[in-house]
């Protein structure tokens, strides 16, 4: 059974920092590519980044110069540091993973089959 469980999330004063993480278990998760959407109240689903098997990795232009994603396959986990944060990032956080994404599809919720529960990001002062 695939699981992805994420972490990481809390409150944060603007301009503050988190570190998201996204532990699968129950595929051979060096072979994936793993991104990070966000729902904020309110708006659609949004894609924030993307990390390929290969290790190259890809970002929203909303975060762009803020966000790092990487990722540990002996830990099974990928990471998104988030810094400078904004209101406008507050939003719950999703991962997603799918072994058969093209490029021109990375940035398509759609295309992506497990996902994990979410985890709330606040920022407020």
């Amino acid at each position: 059974q695939v699981q992805l469980v994420e972490s990481g999330g809390g409150m944060v004063q603007p301009g503050g920092s988190l570190r998201l993480s996204c532990v699968a278990s129950g595929l051979t998760f060096s072979r994936y590519t793993v991104a990070w959407f966000r729902r904020a109240p309110g708006k659609e689903l949004e894609f924030v980044s993307a990390i390929r098997y290969s290790g190259h990795t890809y970002y929203a232009d909303s975060v762009k110069g803020r966000v790092t994603i990487s990722r540990e396959n002996a830990k099974n986990t990928v990471y998104l540091q988030m810094d400078s944060l904004n209101s406008e990032d507050t939003a719950v956080y999703y991962c997603a993973a799918d072994q058969s994404i093209i490029l021109s599809s990375i940035r398509t919720a759609e295309q992506y089959y497990y996902w994990g529960q979410g985890t709330q990001v606040t920022v407020s002062s």
